[in-house]
């Protein structure tokens, strides 16, 4: 990062065939300015820089970046030079654009497009400024760029210079949350999870607090990764919602989980009557269990009736387990399972169905 410095929102321009629309809705909005240095290779990088900074400001509060409501934008300086040389040329400057998508598409354009000059022996003569047009991909020419001397930049009289003291910056330091490339490392060391479901919790801090407390209320790191990065997710992904929005609190959460690592309700039901009611009502997940009567049945001999009836009638799978085609379990599990209405114990399925079998 070269700088980051503050602006007021001019308002925005939208121009039509006849002339242009001004808009002052964002007038006077605050906002901030993060310039880089020219150190991004590709567009790839230049996208993966964007979101780690759209993290950043989330974690520490300062916006909430959503790209489809304006909170964040993009301008994109685009140079090409020959391999082995120093000097960097002229840029095109890809103006407002409001995606990774289209940022990413529009910096890979425009090195084309400058590669192409080249190619035919010429080059850009001025920095230019230029924007993006999203339907058919391309970059469009706007204006020659005014240098950083034609900027006209001066001092604003009716504020002050605010000096901030070394004890300040250490006050504001010792305030940072923990950045999120730091909490996915955690999840990974602390809780033994994988990278990717480490960096899907630590992207959105609301989603990584709500892990967080489900966590802490149902001492079951497995379980909670899986029903919030699966099912959960699934919902808030086709809502397009926060975690913070939604019905399922983290108390709830981790009180299903409970229910599941107890051997109360199976994986399946929780996962799916029961979460389905929790998040649709509002419901808590004990209440669902009793209302409809969903308690995993662990009692041997019902289990071993409805075994001995699958057995019976699924012979072929017997002798293919017989046979060394240990596969077929699977199967006669899920006829137990269909036959119990869902409700036996799988685990327990399991090993009596082996035991009649051998």
């Amino acid at each position: 990062i070269t700088r980051l410095h503050l602006e007021d929102d001019a308002g925005k321009l939208t121009h039509v065939r006849n002339g242009s629309l001004v808009d002052f809705n964002r007038s006077g909005t605050p906002l901030m300015e993060i310039v880089s240095d020219p150190d991004l290779r590709s567009a790839e990088e230049a996208a993966g820089y964007a979101k780690e900074v759209q993290k950043i400001v989330r974690y520490v509060g300062s916006s909430d970046a959503d790209m489809e409501k304006g909170m964040m934008r993009f301008d994109a300086s685009v140079s090409i030079r020959p391999k082995g040389e120093d000097k960097l040329n002229h840029r095109a400057e890809i103006k407002n654009l409001n995606s990774f998508k289209a940022l990413e598409s529009a910096i890979k354009f425009e090195i084309d497009r400058q590669k192409d000059l080249w190619s035919k022996g010429e080059k850009l003569e001025k920095a230019q400024t230029v924007g993006w047009n999203d339907e058919i991909g391309e970059t469009y020419f706007m204006r020659e760029k005014e240098e950083s001397d034609d900027y006209r930049y001066f001092p604003e009289p009716d504020i002050p210079p605010l000096h901030i003291d070394k004890d300040r910056v250490e006050e504001l330091r010792s305030e940072i949350p923990e950045m999120p490339d730091v909490k996915r490392g955690r999840y990974v060391s602390e809780f033994g999870l994988s990278d990717d479901d480490a960096r899907i919790l630590s992207e959105d801090p609301d989603l990584a607090a709500y892990f967080e407390e489900v966590l802490e209320k149902s001492e079951n790191a497995k379980l909670a990764v899986s029903f919030i990065n699966t099912i959960l997710m699934k919902h808030l992904k086709e809502e397009l919602i926060s975690v913070v929005d939604q019905k399922v609190s983290a108390q709830m959460m981790a009180d299903l989980i409970i229910l599941v690592s107890e051997g109360v309700i199976s994986n399946n039901v929780a996962k799916g009557e029961v979460f389905e009611e929790m998040y649709e009502a509002g419901k808590s997940a004990n209440d669902i269990v009793k209302d409809k009567g969903l308690k995993q049945v662990s009692d041997a001999g019902a289990i071993e009736e409805a075994c001995k009836k699958v057995i019976d009638a699924n012979p072929g799978p017997v002798d293919d387990i017989k046979n060394g085609k240990d596969k077929a379990i699977g199967f006669l599990v899920g006829m137990v399972m269909k036959e119990m209405k869902g409700q036996a114990n799988p685990s327990m399925v399991n090993d009596v169905l082996r035991k009649l079998i051998e």
